[in-house]
C-alpha cells in the first residue's frame, strides 16, 4: 500500500488521478469492512465529488495541496458539516453538524478527501472499541481481538489499508494505545498544539486530536497540516508550527533518552538497564506490563544507543498515581460536558410526562452503560462533601505529575516506555472495568501533563502481534519526539502485514 506522501506526489504530478485512487480505497472498504467495522459512515459520493475537484485543479495547473487526493478517515466525534457525527452513541444517532471541525477544514484545505467517519467507544470512553452503540471494531491482525480504543475505528482503518491516514482523539491514550495494538504510528500532540474546535468533548482539559499513519513521515506530514493557532479554541497555543518533516532526518546523536523505570522495571542488562548512567534512577514499578512488551522497549532503547543517543534510566514517581487521578478528573469533566445531552436541544428525545421525566428517559435510553458509569462517578467526585476529598486531590496529583515530568526533562530530551501494557487482547477478556482501565497505565501520564507523546511499532510480542514503543517529549517538543521515532522506525524489526491488509491490497487497481 502506498504512503500518503507517494499518493499526493503522484496526483500532484499527474501520474495518478485522485478519482482512481479513491475508487481503489472504496473497493477495499466495500470488500473487507464488513469483517472489521472500522467505519460508521462511508462518504462515497461526497468523496467522489472532492476527488473530481482535485483532478480538475491539477488539470488547470493548480496545486491542490500536500495531501492532494489522499483518502482520510475521521473519527466519528469530529464534526463534519452535513455528515452524521454520532460519537458512536444512540444519543447523537443521525445528528448532522452545521459546521466542520477546524482539523477537518485543515485536512480538506490541504487536499485530503474524507472517505468516512470511523467507529469509537461511545463518546470516546473506552480502550477497546467494544463500547460502541453500533457494534465493535475488530483488529485487522486478528478479527477475534480488539483494535484498542477509543479511536479503534481510525486505527483499524489505517492498519487494514482502508485509508492511508486517519484522525483520532486522545484523552487518556485513545490514539496511542490503538496505534500500538494495530501496528501503526499514532501521535498525541502537545495540548493546545492542535485545535479542539469541532471535537465533541469528553474531558476538555485532556482531549487532543492527532493522526494515525503507516509510517512516521506520513504522521509528521499530517501533524503539520492540522497544527496551528485557532481563535475558535481558547486553549490553542499561539506558536509557530515547526517543520516536523525536517526533524525526521536529523539523527539521534547527542540526544538524551530516558527509559521510565516505573513502566519498565529493572529489566535485563543492556544500554537501557546496565551500569549507572546519566540520570540513572529506579522507582516503584507498576505491575501488569507484560514481559514481552517491556523487552521490546529495552531493545528500542538499545537501538537508540547504537545510533548515538545517550540512554539512561529515569524515575517519574507520579506516574504510579496517574490512573487514579485520571479516573477522577476525566469522569468529572465528562459529567459536566455530557449534561448538555438532555433531549431538549438536539439529538435523541424520549417523550415523558414532564421535562424532568423526558430528561431522565432520554439519558437512560441514549447513553450506554460505560458512559453512564463514568457520568455517575464524575458527578459523585464533584458533589458536596466529596469535591475536596476526591477531585481536589486528583488535581494536586496532576500538578505533581507535571513537576515530575519537568524534572525528568531537565536531564533527558525524550522519554521511552511501553505504549500499551499488552498486545491486542481478545474480545471480552477485559470485561472488568479496572482491568480495562489499566490498558491506559502508560499513556495517561502524558495527558495529565499535557505533553506530546506517540506510539511507534517496534517488533512483536505474544502470538506475533504488534508492540508499540511510546516516545514522550516536553511541551512543544514534537520535533525531538519525531526525530527519535524516525530512528526507532529505521531500527525496528520487520512487522508482519495484517492478513486483512494483505487481502485488501489485492482489491481494486493495485497499490
Amino acid at each position: 500500500m502506498s504512503t500518503a506522501r507517494a499518493i499526493a506526489g503522484d496526483i500532484r504530478s499527474g501520474a495518478q488521478r485522485a478519482a482512481d485512487v479513491l475508487e481503489e480505497y472504496l473497493g477495499r472498504i466495500e470488500a473487507h469492512d464488513g469483517d472489521v467495522h472500522a467505519f460508521n459512515t462511508v462518504t462515497a459520493e461526497q468523496a467522489r465529488a472532492a476527488a473530481a475537484a482535485i483532478d480538475a485543479a491539477v488539470d488547470e495547473g493548480r496545486d491542490p495541496g500536500p495531501l492532494a487526493g489522499v483518502p482520510v478517515a475521521f473519527k466519528d466525534n469530529l464534526c463534519t458539516r452535513g455528515v452524521a457525527t454520532t460519537c458512536s452513541s444512540r444519543m447523537l444517532e443521525g445528528w448532522r453538524p452545521p459546521y466542520d471541525a477546524t482539523v477537518v477544514q485543515a485536512m480538506t484545505a490541504a487536499g485530503a478527501v474524507m472517505i468516512g467517519k470511523t467507529n469509537l467507544d461511545e463518546f470516546a470512553m473506552g480502550s477497546s472499541t467494544e463500547h460502541s452503540a453500533f457494534g465493535p471494531t475488530r483488529n485487522p491482525y486478528d478479527l477475534a481481538r480488539v483494535p484498542g480504543g477509543s479511536s479503534g475505528g481510525s486505527a483499524a482503518a489505517v492498519a487494514a489499508g482502508f485509508a492511508p491516514l486517519a484522525l483520532g482523539s486522545d484523552t487518556g491514550g485513545s490514539i496511542r494505545q490503538p496505534a500500538s495494538l494495530c501496528g501503526i504510528v499514532g501521535i498525541k500532540p502537545t495540548y493546545g498544539r492542535v485545535s479542539r474546535y469541532g471535537l465533541v468533548a469528553f474531558a476538555s482539559s485532556f482531549d487532543q486530536i492527532g493522526p494515525f499513519a503507516t509510517d512516521v513521515a506520513d504522521a509528521a506530514l499530517a501533524l503539520g497540516v492540522i497544527s496551528g493557532h485557532d481563535p475558535f479554541d481558547s486553549t490553542s497555543i499561539p506558536a509557530a508550527v515547526p517543520d516536523f518533516e525536517a526533524a525526521l532526518a536529523r539523527g539521534v546523536e547527542g540526544l538524551r533518552v530516558g527509559v521510565v523505570s516505573e513502566l519498565t522495571g529493572s529489566g535485563r542488562n543492556g544500554a537501557a538497564t546496565g551500569s549507572p548512567m546519566l540520570g540513572d534512577a529506579a522507582g516503584e514499578v507498576l505491575g501488569g506490563i507484560d514481559a514481552d512488551v517491556t523487552e521490546r522497549v529495552l531493545e528500542a532503547a538499545d537501538a537508540l544507543a547504537d545510533a548515538g543517543a545517550t540512554v539512561g534510566r529515569v524515575s517519574v514517581p507520579a506516574v504510579t498515581y496517574g490512573l487514579t487521578a485520571y479516573y477522577l478528573i476525566a469522569p468529572a469533566e465528562a459529567s459536566s460536558n455530557l449534561a448538555r445531552y438532555d433531549g431538549t436541544r438536539y439529538g435523541l428525545r424520549v417523550e415523558g410526562a414532564d421535562v424532568e421525566e423526558m430528561n431522565r428517559l432520554t439519558r437512560r435510553a441514549g447513553f450506554g452503560d460505560e458512559v453512564k458509569a463514568r457520568i455517575m462517578l464524575g458527578t459523585f467526585a464533584l458533589s458536596a462533601g466529596y469535591y475536596d476529598a476526591y477531585y481536589g486531590k486528583a488535581q494536586r496529583v496532576r500538578m505533581l505529575t507535571r513537576r515530575d515530568f519537568d524534572a525528568a526533562y531537565a536531564d533527558f530530551d525524550v522519554l521511552l516506555s511501553p505504549t500499551s501494557p499488552c498486545v491486542a487482547f481478545r474480545f471480552g477478556e477485559r470485561a472488568d472495568p479496572m482491568t480495562m482501565y489499566r490498558c491506559d497505565t502508560c499513556t495517561i501520564p502524558s495527558n495529565l501533563s499535557g505533553d506530546p507523546a506517540m506510539s511507534v511499532p517496534f517488533g512483536t510480542g505474544a502470538e506475533d502481534l504488534p508492540v508499540g514503543v511510546q516516545v514522550m517529549a516536553p511541551a512543544l517538543g514534537e520535533e525531538a519526539m519525531l526525530t527519535v521515532a524516525a530512528a526507532l522506525e529505521r531500527a525496528a524489526p520487520p512487522l508482519p502485514k495484517p492478513p486483512l491488509a494483505a487481502a485488501a491490497s489485492t482489491t481494486g487497481a493495485g497499490s
